[in-house]
């Protein structure tokens, strides 16, 4: 439903001649006031320092199917102010809310790379609450068209016998925190690439959510969309001090649920 009502705003939006705002103006596009509105109600949006919030996106996109995106903060989980949930919203897309990231206790810091799918020229943006209730946003414009539309990059049979293959794969960074890599086999469909051989648009399929724990501690929970691009991967930080295992769940909009875990060893100097 949440996917629907996103796809219904975008379109009302895009029938009533809306032009989407140039790259010195991130509050003038409708669709990003009505999300605003409907996301947030009246609540005060401040624009994010670079202790608060980092959003790193390419000016312009060498392929508007897999742009590459990383939000960052320098905020410690364990400081009295840290990062409960980032959104992140792309103006332009069909569907313009791409992924709502929770960050739980396990979490090394809200630090999440992955690639997206951009439709049209327009602002990428990244909106973070804190614990306080307080809400940031940082943006970037980027330009990058038809990733949405595009077809598949990869034979759909092939696709197929492989959907739902993970890795996830473990980097130690010395300290308390290790960084991760979840890879997921995936088409990701959009529902809006035509088949070039049926003239028909197939059925959406796509992540819909993706559940990260360590030691049984929610790390990362990620409500995604299709704005995710074909093959979704994840890179982010966890608090991985000591042996345990890393565990993460995947769901698709077909209720197939996966499963991967790796065992993380102790560092060599105990930790």
């Amino acid at each position: 439903m949440r996917h629907l009502l996103q796809w219904l705003l975008a379109c009302c939006v895009a029938g009533s001649g809306a032009v989407f705002a140039a790259p010195d103006d991130a509050e003038a596009n409708a669709v990003w006031r009505q999300l605003r509105t409907g996301l947030f109600g009246e609540r005060a949006i401040a624009a994010a320092d670079a202790d608060t919030l980092v959003l790193e996106a390419p000016a312009r996109a060498e392929d508007a199917a897999i742009v590459p995106i990383a939000v960052r903060s320098r905020l410690d989980p364990t400081a009295a102010r840290r990062v409960q949930t980032v959104w992140l919203i792309v103006d332009g897309n069909p569907s313009p809310v791409a992924a709502t990231l929770h960050f739980g206790p396990a979490s090394g810091r809200a630090d999440v790379e992955t690639r997206l799918r951009i439709e049209q020229y327009g602002f990428v943006r990244a909106i973070a609450e804190l614990d306080d209730g307080s809400l940031h946003m940082a943006t970037r414009f980027v330009k990058a068209s038809g990733g949405c539309s595009a077809p598949a990059g990869k034979d759909p049979a092939a696709a197929a016998a492989n959907l739902g293959r993970m890795r996830l794969k473990v980097e130690d960074m010395g300290g308390a925190l290790r960084r991760a890599q979840l890879m997921i086999s995936h088409p990701n469909t959009s529902g809006l690439a035509m088949d070039q051989l049926t003239r028909l648009y197939p059925k959406p399929h796509f992540v819909r959510q993706v559940t990260v724990r360590y030691r049984g501690q929610p790390v990362l929970v990620a409500e995604v969309d299709f704005s995710i691009s074909e093959n979704p991967s994840f890179r982010f930080l966890f608090r991985g001090d000591g042996e345990g295992e890393l565990e993460a769940v995947v769901v698709d909009t077909e209720d197939r649920t996966f499963q991967t875990r790796v065992p993380v060893a102790a560092r060599a100097d105990g930790g």
